[in-house]
């Protein structure tokens, strides 16, 4: 009998319609000869399972069913497609958790750890992970500019602390507009974190469990045409994104051994997409993303391609490992 997979994508950021794309080319990729599958969409007005005439069922909150046909169904796995809030940040996670409903993400824990950059960085640190200097603000604390610029220097950037695909990240090379990008960054979050710029070849590094093995997967060098990998250059076409990356054989060993050590450092589960800088070889960690992007054209999937397993494959694979 196949196994019912609802794939949960949209969620309540601004990383929504991202989302809904990475959420659909899993269901057209998962194997219809293995699995039904569910596109669900979890918005903030409404938690629906849309069919393919587009009418939209009910999903029930009590225990994530649905009524299909006049009869309830169950899944027997989650796929999960939410970038930000409340995907890729704990929420949904410790939800199915307590439904013992098995999903392709990590646990709850490691969701909100990873999602909060000045947490997971706090945490990684004694590891010896190395990453930017940094200060951290809040929305109400006084904004001083000099102590912000003697700790992290010009340029730095401006970012939120708890969101993706670079919405809220400001790079700031003169005093005269650090207000405005932080007051810019606190429209998307409540807290910020301002770090020192770091100047050096940026990468991307994909990690998954394939089969029951951590694996690292082919990195890649992210070459924007923007001052940095902002939303255009990730989303429209303003980045070359080049797999293989081609950089030293050092820079390539220490990059895999970071990824993968923060991997199983914080135990993480399905995916994880961690980007670095290159300063003297050495690879200083920006942040690890645990949903990346899985169009077709997102990076993660490009790297899969790269080591020879394919969308149906990756995503097949992230279900066996979650349903174990």
């Amino acid at each position: 009998m196949k196994k019912k997979i609802g794939v949960v994508m949209g969620g309540y950021s601004s990383e929504f319609e991202i989302s809904l794309k990475s959420g659909y080319v899993v269901c057209n990729a998962l194997p219809k000869d293995k699995y039904e599958v569910y596109p669900l969409h979890i918005l903030k007005d409404k938690w629906v399972y849309v069919d393919e005439d587009q009418k939209e069922h009910p999903i029930d909150r009590a225990d994530f069913s649905i009524q299909v046909n006049g009869a309830q169904l169950q899944f027997d796995c989650i796929f999960n497609a939410i970038h930000g809030h409340p995907g890729e940040d704990g929420f949904l996670p410790g939800y199915f958790s307590l439904l013992n409903l098995p999903h392709t993400s990590c646990d709850m824990y490691q969701s909100a750890l990873t999602f909060n950059k000045r947490d997971c960085l706090a945490v990684l640190k004694p590891y010896g992970i190395k990453c930017a200097a940094s200060y951290y603000l809040n929305l109400g604390d006084e904004i001083d500019e000099k102590a912000i610029i003697d700790k992290v220097g010009l340029p730095c950037f401006v970012k939120a602390n708890k969101a993706g695909s670079s919405f809220g990240v400001y790079k700031v090379s003169d005093q005269e507009n650090l207000s405005e990008a932080i007051h810019n960054a606190l429209k998307e979050d409540d807290e910020l974190i301002i770090e020192s710029f770091l100047s050096g070849t940026e990468v991307s590094v994909g990690v998954i469990r394939y089969k029951g093995e951590v694996i690292v997967l082919p990195i890649t060098e992210i070459v924007s045409e923007n001052e940095f990998f902002d939303y255009e250059a990730k989303y429209l076409g303003k980045s070359q994104e080049i797999t293989p990356a081609g950089i030293s054989e050092t820079e390539e060993n220490n990059v895999r051994e970071a990824a993968k050590r923060i991997y199983e450092i914080l135990r993480l589960k399905g995916f994880s997409r961690s980007e670095f800088i290159f300063v003297n070889q050495e690879p200083y960690l920006l942040e690890v993303n645990t949903i990346p992007g899985l169009t077709n054209e997102s990076i993660l999937p490009q790297q899969a391609r790269a080591a020879g397993i394919s969308l149906p494959e990756l995503f097949d694979n992230a279900i066996e490992e979650a349903l174990q």
